[in-house]
């Protein structure tokens, strides 16, 4: 660790114009980004403030006023305190591996809802944000998609994060139904199967409007919940997708047929308005998402309910494990088994093209291709998660001792008091 005493020095040194002995800014961020810190993140938003009021140009007393306040992140930035410590080689992989799976154009677009059939077959993106708030994209991680079932697992969070499991698996299971994501059944016990498929999800909206807020109604309760989303993704703020709302809700009719099929079988709570809570699922599958905004979602995840771009805990750890070990079993389809053999990770598909792959204490990716396989997954999202976890070992039963057939990207190549300066 480089001591906070001479923290200032080491960064002055690093960064510094010989000519005019003061600060070069420029260098600051180079070094920040090409560890995978971008100069917009938020925990560096007082120390760029800082700057501008100096225009840019501060000498060494400086420089120490400025980053006194800021001790404890700039160490972690520039001691290389990272979970991924050479995030260069790691973003390298990446980028081979993106490139690998743009070959592959196997899949189809999702047709039952006509809107999502028309998005261009050619997006591939992926974004990955580490625990530490190291961040990396490529491809096209900017176009706004809808969310669609990778909001499961996230409204499910919510409920349980208000209502406590034992309340909420009073009304749904826990286990791999075994069955197509929209098929008429319950379990034994009469419920849905688990809130990954569309009976338990929808089972899941139905709690979060009587049993959460109940005096919030329907407009309320969607603002509601994407401040909760917001909140997981740093601060960064959702759209909503109307027309592929209303060509889901056209669409809709398995959806509503489960929905009278539970309420015949009393699987709702009391209260329950069917119409506004198919409305609601709706609502909630037709939010407008990027890979950007969805991998730190993933990445929050990953670091126990605390999100890595403002330190706030957003989720209890437990909720973050029981949905996360749902995610597992129950979150790729029918091909959860299978997944869970290949990759080992928790992560969530939906039918626009997103995968959400979540490595516990290390990272959150997040996938998106719209070509679909015949279980419902984005043919490229498997791919990409399944190549992952043939480089690097992340699947939870690799023995990160023996195996050295794998990288390990957690494996720092130096010791930490050394890192920056012997750059």
């Amino acid at each position: 660790m480089i001591n906070n005493k001479n923290l200032d020095e080491v960064i002055f040194n690093m960064c510094k114009n010989e000519s005019t002995n003061t600060m070069r800014w420029e260098k600051f961020f180079d070094y920040l980004e090409e560890n995978g810190i971008s100069k917009n993140d938020p925990r560096l938003r007082e120390i760029t403030w800082s700057i501008r009021k100096h225009d840019g140009f501060v000498d060494q007393e400086k420089l120490k006023k400025i980053i006194q306040p800021h001790m404890d992140i700039l160490d972690k930035f520039f001691g290389r305190h990272f979970v991924v410590a050479d995030f260069k080689s790691f973003t390298k992989d990446i980028e081979e591996i993106y490139w690998k799976c743009k070959g592959n154009t196997a899949g189809k677009n999702a047709s039952y809802i006509p809107q999502l059939a028309r998005v261009n077959p050619n997006y591939w993106g992926v974004s990955v944000c580490t625990i530490d708030g190291q961040r990396f994209s490529i491809g096209d991680t900017t176009i706004p998609f809808t969310i669609q079932s990778v909001c499961k697992p996230l409204n499910y969070a919510v409920a349980l994060e208000h209502l406590s499991p034992i309340v909420v698996h009073q009304y749904v299971g826990q286990e791999p139904s075994g069955r197509i994501f929209n098929e008429l059944v319950l379990d034994h016990n009469k419920q849905p199967h688990n809130p990954m498929i569309n009976s338990g999800a929808i089972l899941i909206c139905s709690l979060l409007q009587t049993l959460i807020r109940s005096e919030m109604n329907l407009a309320e309760k969607f603002d509601f919940m994407q401040n909760w989303f917001s909140r997981m993704a740093g601060g960064e703020r959702f759209g909503f997708n109307n027309s592929v709302f209303l060509s889901e809700r056209e669409a809709a009719d398995r959806n509503y047929a489960l929905g009278f099929y539970m309420r015949e079988n009393k699987v709702f709570p009391e209260r329950t308005n069917l119409r506004e809570c198919l409305d609601f699922y709706f609502q909630m599958c037709s939010q407008d998402v990027t890979c950007e905004n969805m991998c730190v979602i993933a990445a929050t995840l990953a670091n126990g309910g605390i999100c890595p771009m403002t330190g706030e805990k957003v989720f209890s750890t437990q909720t973050v494990r029981d949905v996360l070990s749902l995610m597992h079993s129950c979150g790729m389809y029918n091909y959860s088994g299978q997944f869970a053999f290949n990759v080992g990770l928790p992560a969530k598909s939906g039918v626009g093209g997103g995968v959400l792959l979540v490595v516990p204490n290390v990272a959150g990716f997040f996938t998106w291709s719209p070509p679909l396989d015949e279980c419902g997954n984005s043919v490229r999202g498997i791919q990409f998660c399944e190549e992952l976890v043939k480089l690097y070992n992340f699947h939870p039963y690799d023995n990160i001792q023996h195996t050295t057939t794998k990288k390990n990207p957690l494996q720092h190549s130096c010791t930490k008091s050394t890192c920056l300066l012997s750059k």
